[in-house]
């Protein structure tokens, strides 16, 4: 049996996430070798209205929670992450140094701003089925950007655009509809030009072979090889997320405790609904010693 780490994507973040890390000292002094003064008010409410400080924050403290678990004697068998959530995902698999993805992700946060400064951003919806709301999409200008469970998919497009789509999906029987805290309209064509452009950083940059299980969020396979991880990494942005399907791959694949890196719950309550078999838990609401004790009952 084995264990799958997960890391969250935008929306989760929250003012001060970065202030009680395990071993925050040392990481945050190798954030700042690389991004300078920055990274001491990367985590402030100010600071965190940029896509940039966002993407940086959860990079930082997913790597930070993870290793601490790993340190503790947690080790991953699968690693897996929500769009931002793939490049910790990358480090703690040991396929992208921790440097680089600092700076990858810096360009990846300044890239997605810039594109759509203002106006756009995801909208969740629950309570439909892929086959009953995508039909609302057409002629709207919205597009699906998450498959996150069979009845909670995520569009994204033009603020006024994806509040018409809302509307006709709560008349339709939808039980919620709610716009996230994410500025830009993640994983579809509309970033398909900064994401090329990300993919263009990536070439000065070298890659590994992972040691665990990398698991794609945008496709639900697990990838091996370097070249390939750089481009799930790079154009995660424009595809669209398929992270039901990389939980069932994950429950195929033995995975009987996930463990989901702070902040947030989202995706613990996303991988139950995925037929999971096993435990989730998220570090958000449970101590290390609940995810050891976890661990330790595991016939590994």
């Amino acid at each position: 049996m084995k264990i799958l780490f997960t890391f969250p994507g935008q929306g989760t973040q929250r003012a001060g996430m970065l202030q009680h890390l395990p071993d925050g000292d040392a990481l945050l002094s190798q954030a700042r070798a690389v991004l300078g003064d920055e990274a001491n008010r990367l985590d402030s409410a100010e600071a965190l209205r940029h896509t940039r400080a966002v993407q940086l924050s959860l990079l930082i403290c997913g790597v930070a929670w993870a290793r601490e678990l790993i340190r503790r004697g947690v080790e991953p068998d699968i690693v897996s992450g929500l769009s931002i959530g793939a490049f910790p995902a990358a480090v703690i698999a040991g396929a992208l140094d921790f440097a680089d993805a600092l700076q990858l992700v810096a360009r990846r946060g300044d890239l997605m701003e810039q594109a759509y400064p203002q106006g756009y951003g995801l909208t969740a919806i629950a309570g439909l089925t892929l086959n009953r709301l995508e039909p609302l999409l057409s002629g709207s200008h919205t597009y699906l950007a998450n498959l996150n469970a069979e009845t909670q998919i995520v569009i994204a497009g033009r603020d006024e655009d994806m509040a018409r789509v809302a509307q006709k999906a709560l008349e339709a029987g939808a039980s919620k509809a709610i716009k996230l805290a994410v500025s830009v309209p993640s994983h579809c064509a509309l970033l398909d030009e900064p994401a090329a452009e990300l993919a263009r950083a990536f070439e000065s940059v070298t890659l590994s072979r992972p040691r665990c299980a990398y698991l794609s969020g945008s496709t639900g396979r697990v990838i091996h090889d370097p070249a390939r991880i750089a481009d799930d990494l790079a154009f995660n942005m424009a595809r669209t997320v398929q992270w039901h399907d990389a939980m069932v791959a994950a429950n195929q694949r033995d995975a009987r405790l996930a463990i989901e890196m702070p902040p947030g719950n989202v995706l613990t309550g996303l991988t139950l609904q995925a037929g999971w078999q096993g435990d989730a838990i998220c570090m958000e609401r449970n101590s290390i010693e609940v995810a050891l004790h976890l661990a330790k009952r595991l016939d590994r």
